[in-house]
């Protein structure tokens, strides 16, 4: 009985294989594929809290979250701010913090810090850059507002409960690497198990086709020890001992015999073809999983570190901080009302405007102090320095400013504003300083690395040069050709003494030093902002003697004369550039202006 062929049960087989292992690589990509994205949601039993922090490690999970989705009851504010920010912001306030995902990626881990009960709003803070208003659900889609790392809060008022209700939408991994090889593989077994039946009658030595009748058993040539014996040229038959086994030996089919090797021949083929497939998948995925040996060599830098150099403001921040700054100067200087400066300006600039105004409002022909302009930012000085008080300086121009105006911004703490602290219009014909893309060292004042001074000794030497004419320093701090404020000052000195017949004048600078921050430039040098005290003294020649007062001093002395003397106090906001070690230029004086801040009898 002859039965199914060896050949065609072997081709079958393939067929089947070919066709289980094409339907599981497709399903791979199809029915069996995973969700795209995976949604991780905070623990409904999580206890409230009056603000809630989505810390950098949640955002930077699987490349970071689609989507972020808040809901609560009532207004509430999700804000993007720095990790070292959003946490110093935080204090000792109660909160709540998103810190991880779980394994499965389906709930996230949140922990919880004691602390005060309340909080200022964060709404407006200077801190953040970027907030997101809503009531009741918020829909959030994230993208990182620049380089480096970022973290979230969110809070009703801060005095409510912040939303508790959390989840974060993740990118999920969507790679089937056995995929494209299964389909590969099942396609080509498919092709060889459809193939095979045909495949025998053309290999020779299948006992089918007619032999060559030149050539006899006697004449085949003997295959050399070791050589294939599935040559084209067709051998005898052996048995296990070596001998040749007869064509019409019982129990043989030349036809299945020869059929067989050939299937098992293709058999070895195609299973050598999909193992070397299959092989090449697999290093391809454990090369996709695994890292490189430069990757895993490299360190890389922690979180404390990328936000140590990071910038303390971004430009949409600082233009943002400016616009709110020029807005209350323009409220305050038209109303001529300090109340309405109090929000954004401070310290100097405030003291200035406050004695102003009041001047002003009794002597109609004073001088009023120069507009703040937000519209043409034409340079910044931002800092890397992270601690607290910040200070930053814009350089501007709009309306009402005949130069650019240095205007120097300080932030006292986390929770307040920055606030215009000093503006100094530039000097005709100087150029500001060139400072470093994306943040700047500060320095403290008497820091005299790589500089021919410190900050404390160019403000000393600023002072020296401003009350004498011969100062040492006359030929090493200069002003510009066009550059008047340090002549104009010397000349008004020496003019008062020479106009005042019944009187004793004396003028003393002396830097406030608390005032003096530093900053580095980009060619190693330094820019100094900061403040010096003028005082005019005088005092009658001899008792009895009348000292007339001028009309602006007079408001704030309360009298247009006196017998007993005069003070008048002044403060100079200036800025400096100092050259670095190895070059030959003296300091140059950058910016400056006076603002009378106060006079009084005695």
């Amino acid at each position: 009985m002859i039965g199914i062929p060896v050949r065609l049960k072997t081709a079958v087989s393939l067929v089947l294989l070919g066709l289980l292992t094409l339907l599981a690589g497709i399903g791979q990509l199809t029915f069996w594929a995973p969700a795209e994205t995976i949604t991780a949601s905070a623990p409904a039993d999580t206890k409230s809290a009056p603000l809630t922090v989505i810390d950098q490690s949640v955002l930077t999970h699987k490349g970071g979250p689609t989507k972020i989705s808040i809901k609560g009851d009532g207004n509430f504010v999700l804000a993007v701010g720095r990790p070292d920010d959003v946490d110093a912001w935080v204090g000792k306030t109660a909160h709540n913090s998103v810190t991880g995902v779980s394994e499965d990626g389906k709930s996230l881990q949140v922990s919880a810090a004691a602390g005060d009960a309340k909080a200022p709003s964060p709404a407006n803070s200077d801190l953040w850059v970027q907030t997101e208003n809503a009531n009741g659900q918020l829909d959030y889609t994230w993208t990182p507002p620049a380089s480096g790392n970022w973290s979230l809060l969110v809070a009703s008022d801060g005095t409510k409960p912040a939303p508790s209700s959390v989840s974060l939408t993740f990118p999920n991994d969507t790679s089937m690497p056995w995929a494209v090889p299964l389909i590969v593989i099942g396609a080509i077994l498919i092709l060889v198990g459809a193939a095979l039946p045909f495949i025998g009658r053309f290999i020779g030595g299948n006992g089918s086709g007619p032999r060559n009748p030149f050539l006899n058993r006697a004449e085949t040539p003997a295959v050399a020890d070791g050589a294939s014996e599935t040559g084209v040229l067709e051998t005898p038959e052996t048995d296990a001992a070596g001998s040749d086994v007869p064509e019409d030996a019982p129990g043989k089919d030349s036809r299945e015999g020869s059929g067989s090797g050939a299937a098992l021949r293709v058999s070895v083929v195609a299973a050598a073809v999909a193992a070397s497939l299959v092989g090449g998948a697999a290093v391809g995925a454990q090369a996709a999983e695994s890292p490189s040996p430069s990757g895993s060599s490299t360190a890389t830098p922690s979180a404390q570190d990328a936000a140590q150099s990071s910038p303390v403001l971004l430009d949409s921040q600082l233009k943002r901080i400016l616009e709110q700054v020029a807005s209350a100067v323009a409220a305050g200087d038209a109303a001529r009302d300090a109340a309405k400066l109090a929000p954004r300006v401070d310290g100097t600039e405030m003291q200035v405007r406050t004695q102003n105004y009041k001047i002003r409002s009794q002597v109609a022909t004073f001088e009023a102090r120069m507009p703040v302009r937000s519209t043409k930012l034409l340079g910044s000085v931002i800092t890397t320095q992270r601690s607290w008080p910040r200070t930053v300086v814009a350089v501007t121009q709009g309306d009402g400013n005949v130069v650019p105006q240095v205007l120097t911004l300080v932030q006292a703490s986390p929770r307040d504003n920055y606030k215009l602290k000093d503006t100094a219009p530039l000097q005709p014909g100087t150029s500001f300083p060139a400072i470093p893309l994306g943040g700047t060292q500060q320095i403290a004042a008497g820091d005299k690395t790589g500089l021919q001074y410190s900050g404390t000794e160019a403000m000393a030497a600023l002072a020296d040069r401003l009350t004498k004419p011969d100062s040492a320093f006359k030929d090493k701090l200069v002003e510009g050709t066009n550059s008047p404020y340090i002549a104009d000052v010397l000349d008004y000195q020496s003019s008062t003494v020479k106009s005042g017949t019944n009187g004793d004048f004396t003028f003393t600078h002396t830097p406030a030093a608390p005032e003096t921050s530093v900053f580095r430039t980009s060619d190693g040098g330094a820019l100094v902002i900061g403040r010096v005290d003028f005082t005019f003294t005088s005092k009658p020649k001899a008792d009895g003697d009348t000292l007339n007062v001028d009309k602006a001093a007079a408001v704030l002395a309360g009298g247009d004369s006196t017998k007993v003397g005069l003070v008048q106090n002044f403060a100079e906001s200036v800025a400096i550039y100092i050259p670095p070690t190895g070059t030959t230029g003296p300091m140059k004086l950058v910016a400056a202006v006076r603002g009378l801040v106060g006079a009084s009898f005695q």
